[in-house]
């Protein structure tokens, strides 16, 4: 599929719902133990790409934006199997000995899969081989979605 995960992006979304798809799209490459750390300035539409990642990963909840709480953890599904899903929203921690002194390794090296929005916050927390996704705002509703292994 053309501007999809598995392409070698940079993909251009010009709309929440085509940032939605290549969240759905991009929830069908991740395995239980993966990382997702999300990287883009304000409104750029990290919860937007989080919420539909985690339905396309079965998640029956709401999903929101963990900003306050800092961590929420879901139930999804691969392949019939339960797995957590853990959205983690980094805006509101100092760095990364914030992040370790709230258990950040247990929740990123356990058998679930991890989203972090304001990932950049925590660069030294994130896992190698963990998926990079930086989100670029180019106008009203268009962005620019970057993905890397790293």
């Amino acid at each position: 599929m053309e501007n999809s995960p598995s392409s070698l992006i940079p993909f251009t979304s010009s709309s929440p719902e085509e940032t939605e798809a290549f969240g759905r799209s991009l929830a069908q490459t991740l395995r239980p133990g993966d990382c997702l750390a999300l990287k883009g300035p304000l409104g750029a539409g990290k919860t937007c790409l989080s919420k539909a990642l985690a339905a396309a990963l079965g998640v029956k909840e709401i999903v929101r934006s963990p900003t306050y709480t800092i961590v929420s953890e879901y139930l999804g599904f691969f392949h019939g199997e339960e797995v957590p899903v853990r959205h983690i929203d980094a805006y509101r921690l100092s760095g990364d000995e914030e992040f370790a002194a709230l258990g950040g390794e247990e929740l990123l090296n356990g058998p679930g899969i991890a989203i972090i929005e304001w990932a950049d916050r925590i660069p030294l927390s994130i896992p190698p081989g963990s998926f990079w996704l930086e989100i670029a705002i180019n106008g009203d509703d268009s962005r620019t979605l970057s993905l890397e292994r790293r």
